[in-house]
């Protein structure tokens, strides 16, 4: 799987899912020119072009843009904030080593799981 993480996404998250799995492949949205700064249709037009599930904690903002946006995009995974940050590294973990591409393709992931 390949993984983009938006700008407000918690950069404690991301540090733990690469110690956990040094191969895990994940960008940052603010390290990617074409997107930093931009707005979340940009965001879900460059991940849908780069078939990379978006990791977000912005639930208010990033609905209303799927809905304005294009009906192509990969697949979201939204995270509350009040999630124990360990929880999310295990539960996103969970997603990535127990998917493939093909589950991803317009499919929108609360977590927790359980």
């Amino acid at each position: 799987m390949k993984w983009l993480a938006d700008e407000c996404f918690d950069n404690d998250i991301i540090r733990g899912l690469v110690r956990r799995f040094p191969g895990f492949d994940l960008v940052r949205a603010q390290d990617i020119s074409e997107i930093a700064g931009r707005n979340d249709e940009t965001l879900l037009a460059w991940a849908a072009k780069h078939e990379r599930v978006v990791l977000t904690h912005d639930l208010a903002t990033i609905v209303p843009a799927l809905r304005k946006g294009s009906a192509a995009f990969a697949g979201i995974v939204l995270v509350r904030d009040s999630l124990p940050i360990g929880q999310v590294i295990e539960e996103v973990l969970l997603l990535d080593q127990c998917s493939m591409e093909s589950d991803w393709t317009a499919v929108v992931i609360h977590l927790p799981l359980r």
